[in-house]
């Protein structure tokens, strides 16, 4: 297996790397990339020795050369080559935000299999990455561990027996808290998810509630399934990563601790199980598992992606990129944190919606979305 690593230096791309070097021996990584941690990504080159690295432009490029002999590319379109432009069996887009969508389509036109952590590139444009992906014979793994459970449970079942999908969610840093605590919520109390080690900007979206409502519409069109069928419970112990259940009443569910290992080498191996020595979930000790309904009135950015889903279109591009905003400046602390949902709301209000017939309809939606920040 040779693997194109999008997003080396994350959170995913770090763990990904774990899998290829302690659990998938026979593994080649031929590219990788990264944005400005140099100093990661020289040591992942030179373990790993790709032939092509990508990082974020000319600057982070001199840097890197000072420590790696390899092919250095750089900006969206180093992304899209890396993608593209290898003998890459599988891409691993363990990319944040916006910036997943060119480089998805680049390996899709070039016929590489899709291993996919970036959700945004589905919530924006789902419709037309699954045909693309249809129409090419793309295979496209996810990587999430939510939608790897789903995927899971349907292993040996047929879509149109899918009565329900139970998505669930922690319920993030801020479950327990009141609404008026959560109003002045700081990035440091965010930032402290009560199970999973993630990146700064997905620990966010998950506070907000925002990344259940992301994965919503990713598993819509992952699966094929219309927005009503699919229920988001909140599990705070995040021992089930999710749920099917058929027509017949049973209920199937994907269970595990919370490592984000093994949904990344079940998209890389899958059918195959591939035996590991990661720790195994303990039914004795594990104690309770509690579920409850989500408080959309505390996490209103839920309710706001629920829209989006229904109304489809360029809406959910538009609330991707306010969204992508939004936390990048309360991580920055310029502003509050039901800013974000406040600003989501008026971008709606504002927007007028329009069918997606290619991706220069996203594009379009996220130029009007930048427009109207700016004029805020």
């Amino acid at each position: 297996m040779r693997i194109s690593l999008l997003g080396a230096t994350g959170s995913i791309g770090t763990q990904t790397l774990d899998v290829v070097r302690n659990t998938l021996p026979d593994a080649k990584v031929v590219a990788l990339t990264g944005h400005s941690n140099t100093d990661l990504l020289a040591v992942q080159v030179n373990e790993f020795k790709p032939e092509l690295v990508c990082v974020a432009d000319e600057k982070a490029a001199m840097e890197l050369k000072k420590h790696v002999s390899c092919e250095i590319v750089v900006g969206e379109e180093g992304l899209e080559i890396c993608a593209a432009q290898t003998n890459a069996d599988i891409v691993v887009n363990a990319l944040v935000g916006k910036v997943g969508l060119k480089p998805t389509l680049a390996a899709i036109k070039a016929g590489k299999d899709i291993a996919l952590a970036n959700k945004e590139t589905l919530v924006t444009a789902g419709e037309l990455i699954m045909g693309l992906a249809r129409g090419k014979s793309v295979r496209i793994t996810p990587i999430d561990s939510e939608h790897s459970a789903i995927w899971q449970c349907l292993q040996g079942n047929n879509e149109n027996e899918i009565e329900k999908i139970i998505l669930t969610a922690s319920g993030g840093a801020f479950r327990t808290w009141t609404k008026e605590e959560i109003a002045f919520g700081k990035k440091n109390n965010a930032l402290k998810h009560p199970n999973w080690n993630m990146g700064a900007k997905i620990t966010v979206d998950c506070a907000t509630m925002m990344n259940k409502g992301l994965e919503l519409i990713e598993a819509m069109w992952l699966f094929n399934q219309p927005q009503e069928k699919i229920e988001v419970v909140v599990h705070p112990q995040s021992i089930i990563h999710s749920m099917v259940q058929y027509v017949d009443g049973s209920v199937m569910a994907q269970m595990g601790l919370p490592d984000m290992r093994l949904p990344i080498l079940y998209a890389l191996s899958a059918p195959a199980r591939v035996k590991t020595d990661y720790p195994r979930l303990d039914f004795l000790t594990a104690g309770n598992l509690t579920f409850e309904p989500p408080d959309t009135d505390k996490f209103p950015c839920l309710a706001l992606a629920q829209h989006a889903a229904a109304i489809g279109g360029t809406l959910p591009a538009v609330m991707n990129w306010v969204n992508e905003w939004a936390v990048q400046q309360y991580l920055q602390e310029k502003i509050k944190f039901y800013d974000i949902s406040d600003l989501i709301a008026q971008a709606f209000g504002a927007y007028t919606v329009k069918p997606v017939a290619s991706v220069d309809d996203i594009f379009e939606a996220e130029e009007w979305a930048k427009e109207f920040l700016n004029k805020g």
